[in-house]
Protein backbone atom coordinates (compact mmCIF):
# COMPACT_ATOMS: atom_id res chain seq x y z
CA UNK A 1 0.00 0.00 0.00
CA UNK A 2 1.46 3.44 -0.93
CA UNK A 3 2.45 5.63 2.01
CA UNK A 4 1.48 9.13 3.12
CA UNK A 5 4.80 10.42 1.75
CA UNK A 6 3.97 8.98 -1.65
CA UNK A 7 0.53 10.58 -1.34
CA UNK A 8 2.01 14.02 -0.73
CA UNK A 9 4.43 13.67 -3.63
CA UNK A 10 1.58 12.58 -5.87
CA UNK A 11 -0.42 15.69 -4.97
CA UNK A 12 2.60 17.90 -5.62
CA UNK A 13 2.97 16.29 -9.04
CA UNK A 14 -0.67 17.10 -9.81
CA UNK A 15 -0.27 20.80 -9.02
CA UNK A 16 -1.61 22.80 -11.96
CA UNK A 17 -3.02 19.73 -13.73
CA UNK A 18 -6.62 19.50 -14.89
CA UNK A 19 -9.10 18.52 -12.20
CA UNK A 20 -9.78 15.11 -13.69
CA UNK A 21 -6.22 14.04 -12.84
CA UNK A 22 -7.25 13.77 -9.17
CA UNK A 23 -9.03 10.49 -9.93
CA UNK A 24 -5.56 8.89 -9.78
CA UNK A 25 -5.78 9.27 -5.99
CA UNK A 26 -8.68 6.85 -5.62
CA UNK A 27 -7.72 3.98 -3.33
CA UNK A 28 -5.99 3.38 0.01
CA UNK A 29 -2.97 5.22 1.45
CA UNK A 30 -0.98 4.14 4.51
CA UNK A 31 -0.52 7.00 6.99
CA UNK A 32 1.08 4.80 9.65
CA UNK A 33 -1.35 5.04 12.54
CA UNK A 34 -4.32 5.08 10.17
CA UNK A 35 -5.28 4.41 6.54
CA UNK A 36 -6.84 7.02 4.27
CA UNK A 37 -9.31 5.66 1.72
CA UNK A 38 -10.33 7.98 -1.11
CA UNK A 39 -13.64 6.50 -2.21
CA UNK A 40 -14.91 8.94 -4.82
CA UNK A 41 -13.17 11.95 -6.33
CA UNK A 42 -15.40 14.79 -7.49
CA UNK A 43 -15.52 15.31 -11.24
CA UNK A 44 -14.85 19.06 -11.15
CA UNK A 45 -14.42 21.85 -8.55
CA UNK A 46 -18.15 22.60 -8.58
CA UNK A 47 -19.37 19.04 -8.11
CA UNK A 48 -20.25 17.56 -4.69
CA UNK A 49 -17.12 17.15 -2.57
CA UNK A 50 -14.95 14.03 -2.73
CA UNK A 51 -15.84 11.20 -0.33
CA UNK A 52 -13.17 9.70 1.92
CA UNK A 53 -12.81 7.67 5.07
CA UNK A 54 -10.17 6.85 7.63
CA UNK A 55 -9.62 3.43 9.19
CA UNK A 56 -7.94 3.67 12.58
CA UNK A 57 -7.01 0.38 14.32
CA UNK A 58 -8.53 0.13 17.80
CA UNK A 59 -5.07 -0.21 19.40
CA UNK A 60 -4.17 3.19 17.94
CA UNK A 61 -7.10 4.85 19.78
CA UNK A 62 -7.66 5.53 23.47
CA UNK A 63 -11.17 4.01 23.49
CA UNK A 64 -11.71 1.97 26.69
CA UNK A 65 -12.65 -1.61 25.92
CA UNK A 66 -15.25 -1.78 28.69
CA UNK A 67 -17.23 1.04 27.02
CA UNK A 68 -17.33 -0.55 23.56
CA UNK A 69 -18.04 -4.24 24.22
CA UNK A 70 -21.69 -4.33 23.15
CA UNK A 71 -23.27 -3.13 19.91
CA UNK A 72 -25.26 -0.57 21.93
CA UNK A 73 -22.12 0.80 23.52
CA UNK A 74 -20.40 1.06 20.15
CA UNK A 75 -23.31 3.06 18.72
CA UNK A 76 -23.04 5.54 21.60
CA UNK A 77 -19.24 5.70 21.39
CA UNK A 78 -19.41 6.38 17.64
CA UNK A 79 -21.98 9.12 18.25
CA UNK A 80 -19.68 10.69 20.86
CA UNK A 81 -16.69 10.65 18.49
CA UNK A 82 -18.81 12.08 15.68
CA UNK A 83 -19.75 15.09 17.81
CA UNK A 84 -16.14 15.76 18.73
CA UNK A 85 -14.95 15.45 15.13
CA UNK A 86 -17.79 17.66 13.87
CA UNK A 87 -16.65 20.35 16.28
CA UNK A 88 -12.97 19.98 15.27
CA UNK A 89 -13.70 19.98 11.53
CA UNK A 90 -16.06 22.94 11.83
CA UNK A 91 -13.18 24.97 13.28
CA UNK A 92 -10.64 23.72 10.74
CA UNK A 93 -10.04 24.24 7.01
CA UNK A 94 -13.25 24.84 5.07
CA UNK A 95 -12.31 22.17 2.54
CA UNK A 96 -13.25 19.46 5.07
CA UNK A 97 -16.87 18.43 5.44
CA UNK A 98 -18.50 16.36 8.17
CA UNK A 99 -22.11 15.85 9.22
CA UNK A 100 -23.00 17.65 12.46
CA UNK A 101 -25.24 15.49 14.69
CA UNK A 102 -28.39 16.82 16.35
CA UNK A 103 -29.55 16.26 19.92
CA UNK A 104 -30.34 12.56 19.47
CA UNK A 105 -27.92 9.66 19.95
CA UNK A 106 -28.48 7.52 16.87
CA UNK A 107 -26.71 4.90 14.74
CA UNK A 108 -24.77 6.98 12.21
CA UNK A 109 -22.53 6.20 9.26
CA UNK A 110 -20.21 9.17 9.85
CA UNK A 111 -18.30 7.20 12.49
CA UNK A 112 -18.40 3.43 12.85
CA UNK A 113 -16.80 1.72 15.83
CA UNK A 114 -16.14 -2.00 15.48
CA UNK A 115 -14.19 -4.44 17.63
CA UNK A 116 -11.10 -3.98 15.45
CA UNK A 117 -11.19 -0.40 14.12
CA UNK A 118 -12.79 3.04 14.05
CA UNK A 119 -13.92 4.37 10.68
CA UNK A 120 -14.39 8.11 10.12
CA UNK A 121 -16.24 9.19 6.97
CA UNK A 122 -15.88 12.77 5.69
CA UNK A 123 -15.76 14.85 2.52
CA UNK A 124 -12.99 16.99 1.11
CA UNK A 125 -13.24 19.75 -1.49
CA UNK A 126 -10.00 19.58 -3.43
CA UNK A 127 -8.78 23.18 -3.85
CA UNK A 128 -8.54 24.51 -7.37
CA UNK A 129 -7.72 27.56 -9.43
CA UNK A 130 -10.43 27.56 -12.03
CA UNK A 131 -10.37 23.92 -13.17
CA UNK A 132 -6.71 23.37 -12.26
CA UNK A 133 -5.66 21.44 -9.17
CA UNK A 134 -3.93 23.23 -6.30
CA UNK A 135 -1.92 20.13 -5.52
CA UNK A 136 0.54 21.67 -3.06
CA UNK A 137 -2.27 23.17 -0.97
CA UNK A 138 -4.14 19.85 -1.04
CA UNK A 139 -0.96 18.10 0.14
CA UNK A 140 -0.81 20.37 3.20
CA UNK A 141 -4.52 20.08 3.96
CA UNK A 142 -4.73 16.31 3.53
CA UNK A 143 -1.19 15.07 3.86
CA UNK A 144 -0.44 17.01 7.04
CA UNK A 145 -3.67 18.20 8.71
CA UNK A 146 -5.11 14.69 8.83
CA UNK A 147 -2.47 13.69 11.38
CA UNK A 148 -3.58 16.54 13.66
CA UNK A 149 -7.25 15.72 13.17
CA UNK A 150 -6.71 12.15 14.31
CA UNK A 151 -4.24 12.96 17.08
CA UNK A 152 -6.13 15.87 18.66
CA UNK A 153 -9.63 14.43 18.67
CA UNK A 154 -11.69 11.86 20.54
CA UNK A 155 -9.96 9.08 18.58
CA UNK A 156 -6.63 10.36 19.90
CA UNK A 157 -5.32 12.49 22.74
CA UNK A 158 -8.45 14.61 23.19
CA UNK A 159 -10.61 11.72 24.34
CA UNK A 160 -12.23 12.49 27.70
CA UNK A 161 -12.95 9.05 29.20
CA UNK A 162 -15.45 10.40 31.75
CA UNK A 163 -17.47 12.29 29.15
CA UNK A 164 -17.43 9.20 26.94
CA UNK A 165 -18.65 7.09 29.85
CA UNK A 166 -21.50 9.50 30.55
CA UNK A 167 -22.49 9.49 26.87
CA UNK A 168 -22.45 5.69 26.62
CA UNK A 169 -24.27 5.16 29.93
CA UNK A 170 -26.93 7.72 29.00
CA UNK A 171 -27.67 5.72 25.85
CA UNK A 172 -27.57 2.27 27.44
CA UNK A 173 -29.65 3.44 30.43
CA UNK A 174 -32.21 4.96 28.05
CA UNK A 175 -32.42 1.70 26.08
CA UNK A 176 -32.82 -0.34 29.27
CA UNK A 177 -35.57 1.94 30.57
CA UNK A 178 -37.35 1.87 27.21
CA UNK A 179 -37.26 -1.91 27.34
CA UNK A 180 -38.90 -1.92 30.79
CA UNK A 181 -41.85 0.31 29.91
CA UNK A 182 -44.15 -2.43 28.66
CA UNK A 183 -43.53 -4.78 31.58
CA UNK A 184 -44.34 -1.91 33.94
CA UNK A 185 -47.61 -1.20 32.11
CA UNK A 186 -46.35 2.13 30.78
CA UNK A 187 -46.11 3.74 27.35
CA UNK A 188 -43.96 6.73 28.37
CA UNK A 189 -41.85 8.08 31.23
CA UNK A 190 -40.83 11.68 31.99
CA UNK A 191 -38.06 11.97 34.57
CA UNK A 192 -38.18 14.37 37.48
CA UNK A 193 -35.84 17.24 36.69
CA UNK A 194 -36.28 16.98 32.92
CA UNK A 195 -36.17 20.22 30.92
CA UNK A 196 -38.85 19.99 28.25
CA UNK A 197 -39.13 23.45 26.61
CA UNK A 198 -36.69 24.26 23.82
CA UNK A 199 -34.76 27.51 23.56
CA UNK A 200 -36.56 28.67 20.40
CA UNK A 201 -38.99 27.47 17.76
CA UNK A 202 -36.13 26.80 15.35
CA UNK A 203 -33.81 25.26 17.96
CA UNK A 204 -33.77 21.87 19.62
CA UNK A 205 -31.49 22.93 22.48
CA UNK A 206 -32.94 23.25 26.02
CA UNK A 207 -34.38 26.47 27.42
CA UNK A 208 -32.06 27.03 30.37
CA UNK A 209 -34.55 29.18 32.28
CA UNK A 210 -37.31 26.56 32.03
CA UNK A 211 -38.97 25.02 35.06
CA UNK A 212 -37.73 21.50 35.75
CA UNK A 213 -40.39 18.81 35.39
CA UNK A 214 -41.83 17.23 38.53
CA UNK A 215 -44.21 14.28 38.44
CA UNK A 216 -47.56 14.25 40.24
CA UNK A 217 -47.27 11.86 43.15
CA UNK A 218 -50.07 9.67 41.74
CA UNK A 219 -48.02 8.94 38.60
CA UNK A 220 -44.53 8.76 40.12
CA UNK A 221 -42.53 5.60 39.41
CA UNK A 222 -38.88 4.64 39.92
CA UNK A 223 -36.44 2.81 37.64
CA UNK A 224 -33.09 1.24 38.50
CA UNK A 225 -30.75 1.40 35.52
CA UNK A 226 -27.66 -0.60 34.40
CA UNK A 227 -25.24 2.23 35.27
CA UNK A 228 -26.38 2.07 38.89
CA UNK A 229 -28.39 5.28 38.78
CA UNK A 230 -32.01 5.46 39.86
CA UNK A 231 -34.51 7.80 38.23
CA UNK A 232 -37.98 8.80 39.34
CA UNK A 233 -40.61 10.52 37.28
CA UNK A 234 -44.06 10.38 35.74
CA UNK A 235 -45.11 7.07 34.28
CA UNK A 236 -47.75 7.42 31.56
CA UNK A 237 -49.85 4.30 31.84
CA UNK A 238 -51.08 2.17 28.97
CA UNK A 239 -54.62 3.07 27.98
CA UNK A 240 -56.09 6.45 27.13
CA UNK A 241 -54.31 9.44 28.63
CA UNK A 242 -55.42 13.03 28.21
CA UNK A 243 -53.10 16.00 28.69
CA UNK A 244 -55.40 18.96 29.41
CA UNK A 245 -54.85 22.60 30.28
CA UNK A 246 -55.18 26.15 29.15
CA UNK A 247 -53.27 27.69 26.26
CA UNK A 248 -49.53 28.23 26.79
CA UNK A 249 -49.44 26.10 29.95
CA UNK A 250 -47.19 23.40 28.51
CA UNK A 251 -49.46 20.59 27.37
CA UNK A 252 -48.15 20.50 23.77
CA UNK A 253 -44.59 20.92 25.07
CA UNK A 254 -45.06 17.77 27.16
CA UNK A 255 -46.47 15.87 24.18
CA UNK A 256 -43.59 16.99 21.94
CA UNK A 257 -41.10 15.74 24.50
CA UNK A 258 -42.92 12.39 24.66
CA UNK A 259 -42.99 12.31 20.84
CA UNK A 260 -39.18 12.68 20.73
CA UNK A 261 -38.79 10.21 23.60
CA UNK A 262 -38.62 7.39 21.07
CA UNK A 263 -34.94 8.49 20.75
CA UNK A 264 -32.15 8.83 23.28
CA UNK A 265 -30.80 12.35 23.81
CA UNK A 266 -27.31 13.63 24.59
CA UNK A 267 -26.28 14.47 28.16
CA UNK A 268 -27.33 18.02 28.94
CA UNK A 269 -30.28 18.02 26.54
CA UNK A 270 -32.82 17.93 29.37
CA UNK A 271 -34.76 15.02 27.83
CA UNK A 272 -32.20 12.28 28.52
CA UNK A 273 -34.80 10.29 30.46
CA UNK A 274 -37.95 11.21 28.62
CA UNK A 275 -38.61 7.74 27.28
CA UNK A 276 -41.43 6.55 25.04
CA UNK A 277 -42.68 3.29 23.57
CA UNK A 278 -40.38 2.85 20.52
CA UNK A 279 -43.39 2.18 18.25
CA UNK A 280 -45.20 5.41 19.22
CA UNK A 281 -46.50 7.38 16.23
CA UNK A 282 -47.65 10.98 15.98
CA UNK A 283 -50.99 11.15 14.17
CA UNK A 284 -52.21 14.42 12.68
CA UNK A 285 -54.26 15.88 9.86
CA UNK A 286 -52.28 16.40 6.66
CA UNK A 287 -54.36 18.10 4.02
CA UNK A 288 -53.30 17.31 0.48
CA UNK A 289 -51.33 14.11 1.05
CA UNK A 290 -51.78 11.17 -1.29
CA UNK A 291 -53.41 8.02 0.10
CA UNK A 292 -52.93 4.74 -1.76
CA UNK A 293 -55.01 1.70 -0.89
CA UNK A 294 -55.20 2.35 2.86
CA UNK A 295 -58.11 0.85 4.83
CA UNK A 296 -59.75 3.78 6.65
CA UNK A 297 -63.14 2.06 6.99
CA UNK A 298 -63.27 2.03 10.83
CA UNK A 299 -63.24 5.83 10.74
CA UNK A 300 -64.75 6.79 7.38
CA UNK A 301 -67.34 4.72 5.52
CA UNK A 302 -70.48 4.99 3.41
CA UNK A 303 -69.15 7.87 1.34
CA UNK A 304 -71.50 9.56 -1.14
CA UNK A 305 -70.91 7.86 -4.46
CA UNK A 306 -70.03 4.57 -2.81
CA UNK A 307 -66.20 4.88 -2.81
CA UNK A 308 -64.56 1.86 -1.14
CA UNK A 309 -62.86 3.09 2.04
CA UNK A 310 -61.40 -0.33 2.80
CA UNK A 311 -59.04 0.46 -0.13
CA UNK A 312 -59.08 4.22 -0.17
CA UNK A 313 -57.34 6.23 -2.89
CA UNK A 314 -56.96 9.97 -3.25
CA UNK A 315 -54.31 12.33 -4.55
CA UNK A 316 -55.54 15.14 -2.31
CA UNK A 317 -56.80 14.01 1.07
CA UNK A 318 -58.91 16.26 3.28
CA UNK A 319 -58.09 16.88 6.91
CA UNK A 320 -60.28 14.04 8.18
CA UNK A 321 -59.34 11.48 5.52
CA UNK A 322 -55.62 12.28 5.88
CA UNK A 323 -55.76 11.82 9.65
CA UNK A 324 -57.71 8.60 9.25
CA UNK A 325 -55.06 7.35 6.80
CA UNK A 326 -52.21 8.38 9.09
CA UNK A 327 -53.80 6.50 11.97
CA UNK A 328 -54.54 3.42 9.87
CA UNK A 329 -50.96 3.33 8.55
CA UNK A 330 -49.60 3.65 12.09
CA UNK A 331 -51.63 0.57 13.03
CA UNK A 332 -50.46 -1.18 9.85
CA UNK A 333 -46.80 -0.86 10.86
CA UNK A 334 -47.48 -1.98 14.42
CA UNK A 335 -47.71 1.20 16.51
CA UNK A 336 -48.85 0.47 20.05
CA UNK A 337 -49.08 4.11 21.11
CA UNK A 338 -50.77 6.96 19.24
CA UNK A 339 -49.79 10.56 19.99
CA UNK A 340 -52.36 13.20 19.03
CA UNK A 341 -52.62 16.96 19.59
CA UNK A 342 -56.00 18.55 18.96
CA UNK A 343 -54.19 21.61 17.55
CA UNK A 344 -53.02 19.57 14.54
CA UNK A 345 -56.13 17.41 14.21
CA UNK A 346 -59.24 17.64 12.05
CA UNK A 347 -62.11 18.48 14.38
CA UNK A 348 -64.66 16.37 12.51
CA UNK A 349 -62.31 13.37 12.69
CA UNK A 350 -61.88 13.72 16.45
CA UNK A 351 -65.35 14.56 17.80
CA UNK A 352 -69.03 15.02 16.95
CA UNK A 353 -71.14 16.61 19.65
CA UNK A 354 -74.81 16.05 20.42
CA UNK A 355 -75.98 19.20 18.69
CA UNK A 356 -74.36 18.14 15.43
CA UNK A 357 -75.75 14.62 15.80
CA UNK A 358 -79.23 16.10 16.13
CA UNK A 359 -78.75 18.33 13.08
CA UNK A 360 -77.12 15.75 10.79
CA UNK A 361 -78.50 12.22 10.99
CA UNK A 362 -75.95 9.42 11.47
CA UNK A 363 -76.81 7.81 8.12
CA UNK A 364 -75.70 11.01 6.37
CA UNK A 365 -72.37 11.30 8.24
CA UNK A 366 -69.63 9.00 6.90
CA UNK A 367 -67.13 9.86 9.66
CA UNK A 368 -67.11 7.89 12.89
CA UNK A 369 -65.18 10.22 15.18
CA UNK A 370 -62.07 9.06 16.96
CA UNK A 371 -63.75 9.49 20.35
CA UNK A 372 -66.03 6.57 19.38
CA UNK A 373 -63.11 4.32 18.39
CA UNK A 374 -60.34 5.15 20.87
CA UNK A 375 -61.66 2.81 23.58
CA UNK A 376 -61.98 -0.17 21.22
CA UNK A 377 -58.46 0.42 19.91
CA UNK A 378 -57.12 -0.14 23.39
CA UNK A 379 -59.54 -2.83 24.57
CA UNK A 380 -59.24 -4.95 21.40
CA UNK A 381 -55.79 -4.15 20.01
CA UNK A 382 -53.90 -2.91 23.06
CA UNK A 383 -53.18 0.39 21.28
CA UNK A 384 -52.83 3.27 23.74
CA UNK A 385 -53.47 6.95 23.03
CA UNK A 386 -51.89 10.06 24.53
CA UNK A 387 -54.04 13.03 23.53
CA UNK A 388 -53.65 16.77 24.15
CA UNK A 389 -57.02 18.47 24.67
CA UNK A 390 -57.90 22.04 25.52
CA UNK A 391 -61.11 22.88 23.70
CA UNK A 392 -63.44 19.96 24.45
CA UNK A 393 -64.08 17.63 27.35
CA UNK A 394 -65.78 14.99 25.22
CA UNK A 395 -62.90 12.53 25.77
CA UNK A 396 -63.22 12.67 29.58
CA UNK A 397 -65.70 9.80 29.54
CA UNK A 398 -63.35 7.42 27.73
CA UNK A 399 -60.07 8.43 29.40
CA UNK A 400 -58.18 6.25 31.88
CA UNK A 401 -55.91 9.07 33.06
CA UNK A 402 -56.14 12.85 32.82
CA UNK A 403 -53.13 15.08 33.47
CA UNK A 404 -53.65 18.83 33.80
CA UNK A 405 -50.81 21.21 32.96
CA UNK A 406 -50.80 24.52 34.83
CA UNK A 407 -47.79 26.79 34.24
CA UNK A 408 -45.82 23.70 33.11
CA UNK A 409 -46.65 21.84 36.35
CA UNK A 410 -48.58 18.55 35.88
CA UNK A 411 -51.27 17.30 38.24
CA UNK A 412 -53.60 14.31 38.33
CA UNK A 413 -57.20 15.41 37.62
CA UNK A 414 -58.54 12.02 36.55
CA UNK A 415 -61.25 11.77 39.23
CA UNK A 416 -62.48 15.30 38.58
CA UNK A 417 -62.66 14.68 34.83
CA UNK A 418 -64.67 11.50 35.41
CA UNK A 419 -67.05 13.37 37.73
CA UNK A 420 -67.62 16.01 35.05
CA UNK A 421 -68.21 13.34 32.40
CA UNK A 422 -70.67 11.44 34.55
CA UNK A 423 -71.11 7.82 33.42
CA UNK A 424 -68.14 6.36 31.55
CA UNK A 425 -68.84 6.29 27.83
CA UNK A 426 -69.30 2.95 26.12
CA UNK A 427 -67.30 2.36 22.94
CA UNK A 428 -69.23 2.22 19.70
CA UNK A 429 -69.26 -1.39 18.52
CA UNK A 430 -66.56 -2.24 16.03
CA UNK A 431 -64.67 -5.49 15.54
CA UNK A 432 -61.00 -4.73 14.92
CA UNK A 433 -60.20 -8.46 14.72
CA UNK A 434 -60.80 -8.47 10.97
CA UNK A 435 -59.47 -4.98 10.24
CA UNK A 436 -57.13 -5.33 7.26
CA UNK A 437 -54.64 -2.69 8.42
CA UNK A 438 -53.67 -4.92 11.34
CA UNK A 439 -54.38 -8.35 9.86
CA UNK A 440 -52.68 -8.09 6.47
CA UNK A 441 -51.77 -4.56 5.38
CA UNK A 442 -51.22 -3.54 1.75
CA UNK A 443 -49.52 -5.35 -1.11
CA UNK A 444 -47.28 -2.95 -3.01
CA UNK A 445 -45.96 -3.21 -6.57
CA UNK A 446 -42.13 -3.15 -6.20
CA UNK A 447 -41.46 -1.20 -9.41
CA UNK A 448 -43.46 1.74 -8.08
CA UNK A 449 -40.67 2.47 -5.55
CA UNK A 450 -37.93 2.68 -8.17
CA UNK A 451 -38.90 5.73 -10.19
CA UNK A 452 -38.73 5.82 -13.98
CA UNK A 453 -36.27 3.73 -15.96
CA UNK A 454 -32.90 5.41 -16.36
CA UNK A 455 -33.42 7.91 -13.56
CA UNK A 456 -30.90 8.37 -10.78
CA UNK A 457 -31.46 6.53 -7.50
CA UNK A 458 -33.71 8.35 -5.01
CA UNK A 459 -31.85 10.85 -2.84
CA UNK A 460 -32.57 12.93 0.23
CA UNK A 461 -33.03 16.66 -0.07
CA UNK A 462 -32.49 17.95 3.46
CA UNK A 463 -34.78 16.77 6.24
CA UNK A 464 -38.13 17.06 4.49
CA UNK A 465 -37.83 15.78 0.91
CA UNK A 466 -36.77 12.74 -1.07
CA UNK A 467 -36.28 13.15 -4.80
CA UNK A 468 -37.46 10.17 -6.84
CA UNK A 469 -36.80 10.70 -10.52
CA UNK A 470 -38.17 14.15 -11.30
CA UNK A 471 -40.70 14.12 -8.47
CA UNK A 472 -40.34 15.05 -4.80
CA UNK A 473 -41.68 13.04 -1.88
CA UNK A 474 -42.85 15.49 0.81
CA UNK A 475 -41.98 14.42 4.38
CA UNK A 476 -42.49 17.73 6.17
CA UNK A 477 -45.27 16.40 8.42
CA UNK A 478 -43.25 13.44 9.72
CA UNK A 479 -42.45 15.15 13.01
CA UNK A 480 -40.53 12.15 14.40
CA UNK A 481 -38.08 12.38 11.51
CA UNK A 482 -35.29 14.31 13.27
CA UNK A 483 -32.12 14.12 11.16
CA UNK A 484 -31.45 14.75 7.46
CA UNK A 485 -29.34 11.59 7.58
CA UNK A 486 -32.53 9.62 8.22
CA UNK A 487 -34.04 11.13 5.09
CA UNK A 488 -30.93 10.13 3.10
CA UNK A 489 -31.27 6.60 4.48
CA UNK A 490 -34.98 6.45 3.60
CA UNK A 491 -34.16 7.45 0.02
CA UNK A 492 -31.65 4.62 -0.36
CA UNK A 493 -33.82 2.13 1.57
CA UNK A 494 -36.52 2.30 -1.11
CA UNK A 495 -34.45 -0.04 -3.26
CA UNK A 496 -34.07 -2.54 -0.41
CA UNK A 497 -37.80 -2.43 0.26
CA UNK A 498 -38.48 -2.97 -3.45
CA UNK A 499 -36.20 -6.03 -3.40
CA UNK A 500 -38.08 -7.45 -0.44
CA UNK A 501 -41.36 -6.83 -2.22
CA UNK A 502 -39.96 -8.64 -5.27
CA UNK A 503 -39.47 -11.90 -3.37
CA UNK A 504 -42.95 -13.49 -3.79
CA UNK A 505 -43.75 -15.81 -6.69
CA UNK A 506 -46.03 -13.19 -8.20
CA UNK A 507 -43.96 -9.97 -8.46
CA UNK A 508 -46.82 -7.99 -10.01
CA UNK A 509 -48.74 -8.24 -6.75
CA UNK A 510 -45.86 -8.06 -4.29
CA UNK A 511 -45.77 -8.89 -0.61
CA UNK A 512 -47.16 -6.77 2.18
CA UNK A 513 -45.47 -3.41 2.65
CA UNK A 514 -45.22 -3.52 6.42
CA UNK A 515 -43.36 -6.85 6.46
CA UNK A 516 -40.89 -5.65 3.82
CA UNK A 517 -40.18 -2.45 5.79
CA UNK A 518 -39.70 -4.38 9.02
CA UNK A 519 -37.27 -6.74 7.29
CA UNK A 520 -35.22 -3.88 5.83
CA UNK A 521 -34.85 -2.05 9.16
CA UNK A 522 -33.83 -5.31 10.84
CA UNK A 523 -31.18 -5.82 8.15
CA UNK A 524 -29.83 -2.31 8.68
CA UNK A 525 -29.71 -2.83 12.44
CA UNK A 526 -27.78 -6.08 12.03
CA UNK A 527 -25.55 -5.30 9.05
CA UNK A 528 -25.10 -1.54 9.30
CA UNK A 529 -25.99 1.46 7.18
CA UNK A 530 -23.38 0.65 4.51
CA UNK A 531 -25.88 -1.93 3.27
CA UNK A 532 -27.86 1.00 1.85
CA UNK A 533 -24.97 2.25 -0.27
CA UNK A 534 -24.33 -1.22 -1.62
CA UNK A 535 -28.00 -1.56 -2.57
CA UNK A 536 -27.97 1.74 -4.45
CA UNK A 537 -24.60 1.06 -6.05
CA UNK A 538 -25.98 -1.11 -8.81
CA UNK A 539 -28.00 1.88 -10.02
CA UNK A 540 -25.59 4.63 -9.01
CA UNK A 541 -22.90 6.09 -11.21
CA UNK A 542 -20.27 5.67 -8.49
CA UNK A 543 -18.95 2.37 -7.23
CA UNK A 544 -18.13 3.93 -3.84
CA UNK A 545 -19.65 1.91 -1.02
CA UNK A 546 -19.05 4.34 1.86
CA UNK A 547 -21.09 7.38 2.89
CA UNK A 548 -20.93 9.43 6.06
CA UNK A 549 -24.31 11.15 5.83
CA UNK A 550 -26.67 8.32 6.79
CA UNK A 551 -28.63 7.88 10.04
CA UNK A 552 -30.86 4.93 10.90
CA UNK A 553 -34.58 5.79 10.58
CA UNK A 554 -37.32 4.04 12.51
CA UNK A 555 -39.62 1.51 10.92
CA UNK A 556 -42.46 4.03 11.28
CA UNK A 557 -40.82 6.82 9.28
CA UNK A 558 -39.74 4.54 6.42
CA UNK A 559 -43.27 3.15 6.21
CA UNK A 560 -44.85 6.61 6.46
CA UNK A 561 -42.57 7.98 3.73
CA UNK A 562 -43.48 5.18 1.32
CA UNK A 563 -47.18 5.62 2.10
CA UNK A 564 -46.99 9.27 1.01
CA UNK A 565 -45.31 8.56 -2.34
CA UNK A 566 -47.65 9.68 -5.12
CA UNK A 567 -46.24 7.07 -7.48
CA UNK A 568 -47.05 4.18 -5.13
CA UNK A 569 -49.07 1.33 -6.61
CA UNK A 570 -50.77 -1.48 -4.73
CA UNK A 571 -51.67 -4.95 -5.92
CA UNK A 572 -55.17 -6.24 -6.29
Amino acid sequence: MPTSETFRKKLHSLDGKSYGALKQLTGAWDFGTFTLHIDKVQSDPYAPASRMHLVIPRQATALPGELTRSAEQRVAAADFIARDLADAIRQGPREYGFVTPGQEILPRSSVVVSESAVQVRFTFQFPAAGRRVKGKLAARLLGERLFDLVKYSAVGERLDPEQLREHVETYTDFSALQGQLSERGLVAFVADGAILPRSAGDSDTPLRSALAFESPEEFRVKFSLPSGREVTGMGVRAGITLIAGGGFHGKSTLLRAIERGVYSHVPGDGREFVVTDPTAAMVRAEDGRAVTGTDISPFINNLPGGADTSRFFTANASGSTSQAANLAEALEIGAKTLLIDEDTSATNFMIRDQAMKQLIAAEHEPITPFVDRVRALYDQLGVSTILVVGGSGIFFGVADSVIAMRSYVPSDVTDRAHQIAGARAKPVDFDFASYSAVTSGRSVVPASLRGSRGSKPPRGRGLEQVQIGKENLDLRYLSQLVDAGQTNAIALALELVARELDRPQNPTQGRHLHSAVLTVIEQLQQQGLDLLVGAAGARAESSARVRGDLVLPRVAELHQAISRWRGLKVGS
